[in-house]
């Protein structure tokens, strides 16, 4: 009982309480050891990730190998009744979100989603002051200056228990900076507007972040410092059209402007926000191509050569075959936009292709 009183505690959402719950209600069927002969108890299918929560809740947030009967093997391996299991682990390592698609015990599932909700509302907060000092100088104010009563106000309307939350509401989309500010401040004078705008100069800063192969510099209009990143959905690159949407907790997710998830997001038109390239990057950038030919004794070698000779690098390659032809799957590092399309163009013209595109995720 005291165990499921925890995990509540650490769900902020029932729905997530009542899924994880579920994952342990089937009877333990898995025995494993630590190197020092303690036993511990696994749902079936366990992995070693969900074994290195079991040993305690640091271990499993450091957790970045193991060693299953003295072999190296993946996060994911399944772990069996007598294994012996040895987790390996580096400070200042954090859980992966990816980690809930294949743990399987509750205790660690919860403690994931913990690590993972302190971490977004941390993010979550820290940008929406950002945002209200942003846009408090389109009022003509500085946010700092505001009444600390009036703010504090504001808090109560809300009914929120202290300023970070309200800061956390506006990171998260809840509510947007304008809104905001403008029950406390009134309507901005159209004078302070102006003089916002013509500042936008001294106000756009290249954000850099770990993107893909590399750093990419984008410039975020009228905002300092926001957490930016590229949507793994579309994965854009230099040249493409690009457009920025708030997301809640994680930054500014950079979109194309082709990318099949922006009709679905920007419907919330307060949580676009104008980005573009910066430039002197000499990043690379991971593009997903799918291409199609008829099967053929030095297809792929073609294939290679193309990709090669415009200056990319490829870091996978996968050949299938669909009856009579073949489906190539390669991701590849590209500079920008005039890189993919040599390649694009040249990859159509080798013998037997007859389709090759860039591929994005929809469901991503």
């Amino acid at each position: 009982m005291r165990q499921l009183i925890e995990w509540s505690q650490e769900l902020e959402e029932p729905g997530e309480f009542l899924s994880t719950l579920k994952v342990d209600l089937a009877p333990v069927e898995v025995y494993a050891f630590t190197p020092k002969g303690r036993v511990l108890e696994l749902p079936r299918g366990a992995t070693p990730v969900d074994f290195a929560y079991m040993v305690h809740t640091e271990v499993g947030h450091q957790c970045v190998g193991a060693k299953v009967n003295g072999q190296m093997v993946s996060l994911r391996h399944e772990i069996t009744s007598g294994d012996v299991v040895e987790i390996l682990t580096q400070k200042g390592h954090h859980p992966s979100r990816d980690w809930l698609s294949f743990v399987r015990s509750s205790s660690a599932k919860s403690k994931i989603r913990h690590w993972i909700n302190e971490q977004e509302r941390e993010e979550a907060t820290e940008m929406g002051k950002r945002l209200l000092e942003n846009e408090a100088r389109h009022f003509g104010r500085s946010l700092k200056k505001i009444p600390e009563a009036d703010i504090l106000k504001l808090v109560s309307d809300y009914g929120l228990s202290k300023v970070e939350d309200l800061y956390a509401a506006v990171g998260f989309g809840k509510y947007s900076a304008r809104q905001v500010l403008t029950r406390v401040l009134g309507e901005p004078e159209k004078s302070a507007e102006t003089e916002a705008t013509d500042a936008k100069p001294t106000l756009v800063k290249t954000v850099k972040r770990m993107l893909g192969f590399g750093e990419a510099p984008l410039v975020v209009k009228g905002h300092d410092d926001l957490l930016v990143y590229r949507a793994k959905c579309c994965n854009p690159i230099p040249g493409d059209e690009i457009v920025g949407y708030i997301t809640r907790g994680r930054g500014v997710a950079v979109h194309t402007r082709a990318c099949p998830n922006v009709q679905n997001l920007m419907y919330q038109t307060e949580r676009r926000i104008a980005v573009e390239w910066g430039g002197g990057s000499e990043a690379k950038f991971p593009v997903q191509l799918t291409i199609r030919a008829r099967d053929r004794a030095g297809l792929l070698a073609d294939i290679t050569a193309v990709i090669s000779g415009a200056g990319s690098n490829i870091h996978n390659l996968e050949s299938r075959p669909e009856r009579t032809n073949a489906r190539i799957d390669a991701n590849v590092e590209i500079a920008d936009r005039r890189q993919l399309e040599t390649i694009l163009v040249n990859i159509r013209k080798i013998s037997g292709v007859f389709g090759v595109e860039r591929v994005y995720q929809p469901g991503h």
